[in-house]
């Protein structure tokens, strides 16, 4: 078997052995082929200056890291000057929306809302304080607007601020803001609800040099086209000369397209962006990694005289890593982190794809995403803190799948759905441990489906012995089988402080779920007087919380990372 090694030291002129590696992945990716070869990393950060693009004639290759290797989209930021306190670096026509200072994250400099008594216009909105014309450059500015819709946070950017001594007039980018006028309706005549047309008050605003206040933010100033400056407030302690400052560059680390039996093992996936939601189509969300980019807007009633507006046709939020149309595929013991994307994409067609043993934490959007492929493992992961700029990410998500098993993940702190399942056949959620979820939005769940699951009890879905605690915000369901789900059996879960452990009545309905032997602390909403399509079979709601934890500690014991992967929770 040929073995390449691979070092931030090495020289592409020398043969790639141990002690005198190579310095790139890519002309190791490029000797390699032939396959039977390992490529070993040997530890430092590996900084690509393009994306490793993988194909079918790197299939039989095993990359695999010599401890702590690290492949980086960044680029290390220098030349910094200081200003009043600030420093100052030209960076070309770099675009990012993260920054490490130190090995921390650094914030994006941010305001709580648009100042003074504002109301929205056609084009924006007008405020009657002066601050917003004290912001910078307006094109660098981005309002955020949380629950839109429940479920739903969208990223519009700004495109002029005009004023004078008594009032401020904001005009918004097109075609951004127009499409969401056009997309988020909803009337829902019941108490907490009521009519909403287009976006309200942005919930913060971000990126504004005016905002640049606190230690450890920063502020992209792109007035200057090809002549950005990165503006960043220290930190006590943090020296321009001493510290490094990296800033994701890349928006894909690597692409495997085509391939087979392809294994990457320990390696680290880090500083990677996705620039979309700063032009000015901004970023439209929907609900979880779905987003508005144009196109037809449909009408869906959910109830009597209660309706919404939905894309007739969305995209997704990309990765950062991509698996398209792969076969026999080990993703094991990686660490992905500071990504500004979906950490992990498996799709096109992928068969047999096991992804076990890694660390997502510190991502701007999903961790592990599936989508269109078969017999794909997702097992022993740790997905924590996700979703950090695009707040509808799952922890997990599989749809149009088939054979999909999602078995001892621990999912914790995300801001709205832990595991997700779409439609889909033969899907397997097996004993995983899901808390602190629906930190941010509402309307999900700990474990939420849509869609049949499958065409008989044979092959749909099963959810079993999972273990759902602490779903935080209001409006939420522990176990969520919504919008259509069919063929699902829900058997052996516990779930515990919900808003709602599970919900019954749906639009459109349920058909053909089974809830059988289900522990929680709460009666599901529907329980008294079930669909049609839903079953109940020895279902208990415990007496109280020593009660749950009595009844529930077998469930718990077998949920969650398994012994041989409890390390990576650092214990």
């Amino acid at each position: 078997m040929k073995e390449l090694y691979v070092s931030p030291l090495g020289d592409d002129t020398w043969p790639g052995t141990r002690e005198r590696p190579l310095a790139t992945l890519a002309h190791a990716r490029d000797l390699a082929r032939g396959g039977g070869a390992v490529v070993n990393l040997l530890a430092g950060t590996h900084r690509l200056a393009e994306t490793l693009r993988l194909t079918e004639a790197d299939s039989g290759v095993t990359y695999r890291a010599e401890g702590e290797a690290v492949v980086s989209g960044g680029r290390t930021i220098t030349g910094w000057r200081e200003r009043d306190g600030v420093w100052l670096a030209e960076v070309g026509d770099l675009d990012t929306r993260r920054l490490q200072v130190g090995g921390r994250a650094a914030e994006r400099s941010a305001i709580d809302a648009l100042p003074g008594n504002a109301t929205r216009t056609d084009t924006g909105y007008v405020t009657d304080s002066t601050a917003p014309q004290r912001w910078g450059n307006p094109g660098d500015v981005e309002f955020v607007l949380r629950g839109v819709y429940p479920w739903t946070e969208a990223r519009l950017g700004v495109a002029a601020v005009e004023g004078d001594e008594h009032s401020t007039t904001v005009t918004m980018a097109q075609p951004a803001f127009g499409w969401a006028i056009e997309l988020y309706n909803s009337v829902v005549p019941w108490e907490g609800g009521g009519e909403s047309y287009g976006p309200g008050l942005p919930t913060r605003v971000e990126n504004g040099a005016g905002f640049l206040t606190e230690p450890g933010t920063f502020v992209l100033d792109r007035s200057r086209p090809g002549r950005h400056v990165l503006r960043y407030r220290p930190r006590p302690g943090e020296d321009p000369g001493r510290t490094e400052v990296v800033a994701p560059a890349l928006e894909e680390l690597v692409t495997v397209t085509g391939a087979r039996d392809v294994t990457f093992l320990g390696v680290t996936f880090a500083d990677a962006t996705w620039t979309r939601p700063g032009s000015p189509e901004g970023f439209l969300h929907y609900h979880g990694t779905g987003y508005y980019d144009g196109g037809p807007i449909e009408k869906v009633s959910f109830a009597e005289g209660a309706w919404v507006t939905v894309p007739g046709e969305s995209r997704t939020i990309p990765a950062n890593v991509v698996f398209e149309g792969a076969e026999r595929v080990v993703i094991e013991g990686c660490r992905f982190t500071r990504l500004g994307a979906t950490a992990l994409l498996v799709s096109g067609g992928s068969t047999e794809v096991l992804v076990r043993g890694n660390v997502f934490e510190d991502v701007s959007g999903g961790g592990i995403s599936v989508r269109d492929s078969r017999a794909v493992t997702v097992e022993n992961n740790w997905v924590h803190d996700i979703g950090l700029e695009y707040s509808g990410s799952p922890g997990i998500a599989v749809t149009a799948g088939e054979g999909a098993t999602v078995a001892h993940n621990q999912v914790n702190d995300v801001p709205h759905c832990g595991i997700v399942l779409g439609p889909g056949k033969g899907a397997r959620v097996l004993r995983n441990l899901v808390f602190n979820t629906l930190k941010v939005l509402a309307d999900g769940g700990g474990v939420y489906l849509s869609g049949p699951q499958g065409d008989s009890h044979d092959n749909g879905a099963v959810i079993l012995g999972n273990v759902v605690r602490d779903t935080l915000t209001p409006y939420n369901f522990g176990l969520y089988t919504d919008y259509g789900a069919a063929w699902v059996t829900v058997e052996g879960n516990a779930v515990q402080r919900a808003d709602n452990t599970a919900v019954l009545k749906v639009w459109p309905p349920l058909e053909n779920v089974v809830f059988r032997g289900n522990l929680w602390d709460a009666d599901p909403m529907g329980w008294d007087d079930p669909p049609e399509g839903v079953t109940l079979e020895g279902n208990v709601t415990s007496a109280g919380e020593e009660d749950f934890e009595a009844r529930a500690a077998g469930v718990v014991a077998r949920a969650g990372l398994e012994p041989g992967h409890t390390h990576l929770l650092g214990r």
